[in-house]
């Protein structure tokens, strides 16, 4: 066997192991993403009384979400979370923000939060998918598991549009 103490092999050979270990980081890129303000941005609830039909609207939400990419493509979600003040929600009454308030008992629970707890990721076209999510929604100090179909877009410049909506009855 024939050895060399050839410096410039050496080093090709690192940067060869180097590249070929980084190659799936380049590939597949995991980047965390945090709400963007703006008009776009806004959550809001609906519902129904013995009086009247009802919605009340917040847009001071916190967000962050960690997705994975490869390529273009979004492949995963590792974690994602959401919430708000519950004061934050208005109506187009003050009277009925009040009684709202005063209802989900908000100055002892004053916040409202999610956190994802699996999702598949489906591609409906290029650069749109389909996200079933389940998470824990805490509202008003109790805790449910919730299942939502969410529309995830990849925007041009890498942002990343999500859509979606639960009912209750």
């Amino acid at each position: 066997m024939k050895q060399t103490n050839n410096p410039l092999a050496a080093i090709r050979f690192i940067i060869a192991a180097i590249i070929l270990l980084a190659a799936p980081q380049l590939v597949m890129a995991q980047v965390t993403y945090k709400l963007a303000d703006g008009a776009d941005t806004y959550l809001k609830v609906s519902g129904t009384s013995n009086i009247h039909d009802w919605t009340m609207t917040s847009s001071s939400l916190e967000s962050q979400g960690t997705f994975v990419k490869e390529g273009d493509d979004l492949s995963a979600i590792r974690a994602f979370t959401f919430q708000f003040a519950i004061k934050t929600l208005k109506s187009e009454h003050s009277s009925m923000d009040s009684r709202m308030n005063k209802a989900v008992n908000a100055s002892k629970y004053p916040t409202v939060s999610y956190k994802l707890t699996s999702v598949t990721v489906t591609n409906i076209l290029k650069g749109k998918y389909l996200l079933k999510t389940k998470g824990d929604l805490t509202f008003a100090g109790n805790t449910q598991a919730i299942s939502m179909d969410v529309t995830a877009k990849v925007n041009a410049d890498n942002t990343i549009t999500c859509s979606g909506t639960k009912k209750y009855s």
